[in-house]
């Protein structure tokens, strides 16, 4: 697998809502991504609400070979834009039937269970149990191939591997936000896949200084290097930058050779930043 993916939620309308205003310069979008050699897509039925997957369906119909997409159940959208974990297995079933409908495919590569547990003050109201279940039956019918989860705190993770294999975790993790280090730990342990989202903290670190030296020496972009410290922090990594622009998807696809040219006194200069993101970002400007 390409250790530099492509995250979808871009790709809706303003506020991750509807369809863009060129649903094909999306399209054409998806399809660049596979022609640089991406072959993970992350998406969710959330993002529109699903209106990304159909756009993937519409791009990538069939998916080409080897190319994995990964999709998000267990959270919608409310009719105020707002953002709803829900998992509810009535939900879950509802919204694996949806996707594979919406991109066009018997069998979903990957399929992650959205949960909280990487979310301040927020509490899961139903058991993960009842929300994986429903996963795990879909999987032995055939519709899903792998599963996932995303927003895991350890204990979930635990609680998750004693049902089913876990093939990849999505949490929270970048250069100034460290709060899925022990997740990432655990799935380095047991060869789980490790998907930070927010890599780039959402642009913030396009101006971080920290990112300056090494990005002048390689001729890169702080992006760049931040993408690229996250390929090298571990192995398990497989990072999912978003955009809606080839020329920035460019970009990113090409962090995975920064990632080659980092020094090691670079890379422990940036692991040793100040992990928890309220702090740093006092330094963003």
């Amino acid at each position: 697998m390409n250790r530099v993916g492509y995250g979808a939620m871009r790709l809706a309308g303003p506020k991750v809502w509807g369809f863009p205003e060129n649903p094909e310069s999306a399209r054409q979008v998806l399809r660049l991504a596979v022609e640089l050699g991406v072959d993970f897509f992350d998406t969710a039925n959330a993002y529109g609400p699903r209106t990304v997957n159909q756009l993937i369906g519409q791009a990538l119909r069939p998916p080409p070979e080897g190319v994995i997409v990964g999709n998000k159940v267990g959270a919608e959208r409310g009719p105020d834009q707002s953002w709803i974990v829900d998992g509810r297995p009535e939900t879950v079933r509802r919204q694996v039937h949806e996707a594979l409908t919406d991109m066009g495919t018997q069998a979903s590569e990957l399929t992650y269970l959205r949960l909280v547990g990487d979310t301040p003050g927020v509490h899961q109201d139903i058991p993960l149990e009842e929300s994986l279940g429903v996963l795990v039956e879909l999987r032995d019918k055939g519709l899903i191939r792998r599963i996932g989860l995303s927003g895991a705190s350890p204990q979930m993770l635990a609680r998750a591997q004693q049902m089913t294999p876990i093939a990849a975790v999505q949490n929270r993790f970048n250069l100034l936000d460290r709060s899925g280090v022990q997740v990432l730990a655990d799935c380095e342990a047991q060869g789980i896949l490790f998907i930070p989202y927010f890599p780039l903290a959402a642009g913030r670190l396009s101006s971080y200084h920290e990112l300056t030296g090494p990005a002048e020496r390689l001729h890169a972009t702080p992006a760049q290097v931040a993408l690229a410290w996250l390929l090298r922090r571990s192995p398990s990594m497989v990072v999912i930058p978003g955009t809606s622009s080839p020329e920035h998807l460019r970009a990113n696809v090409a962090a995975a050779e920064v990632a080659e040219h980092l020094t090691e006194v670079e890379v422990t200069r940036l692991t040793e930043l100040v992990d928890e993101s309220k702090a740093s970002l006092d330094q963003v400007t």
